[in-house]
């Protein structure tokens, strides 16, 4: 896919599970019509696996469009029909930016770290 002058930009994700049974999910670059299918693949093949618990962090996101929220949006309604959570990681002011106007700021969770994310995990329990 092309971007910006001429570069290939690609989205790249990975997938850990904690010791209290989390899967963070680590996505870095764009998440956009071209890329987002590789994220609702891994989204699907984890529920598939019984991973109901995902925290998806989103620092290293450097371009966040519509497919790619209704992909995390998509991702929250599998989970949950598990009794299960999708949350997010996400500091970055751009990215932030376009939860709120979309107002689902009050649809995710939204942690400023991972850490931060698996405390109030560990305070919810």
């Amino acid at each position: 896919m092309l971007h910006g002058a001429g570069g290939f930009v690609d989205l790249k994700v990975n997938d850990y599970t904690t010791d209290d049974g989390l899967t963070v999910i680590n996505v870095e670059g764009e998440i956009d019509v071209y890329t987002a299918p590789k994220l609702r693949e891994k989204l699907i093949d984890l529920v598939n696996k019984g991973k109901f618990h995902l925290l998806v962090d989103m620092e290293k996101v450097e371009f966040l469009d519509s497919t790619g929220l209704g992909v995390l949006v998509g991702g929250l309604k599998r989970v949950r029909a598990h009794d299960g959570s999708l949350e997010l990681v996400c500091t970055q002011e751009r990215i932030l930016k376009i939860f709120r106007i979309t107002g689902l700021t009050k649809v995710f969770g939204i942690h400023d770290s991972i850490a931060e994310a698996e405390e109030k995990r560990k305070g919810a329990k």
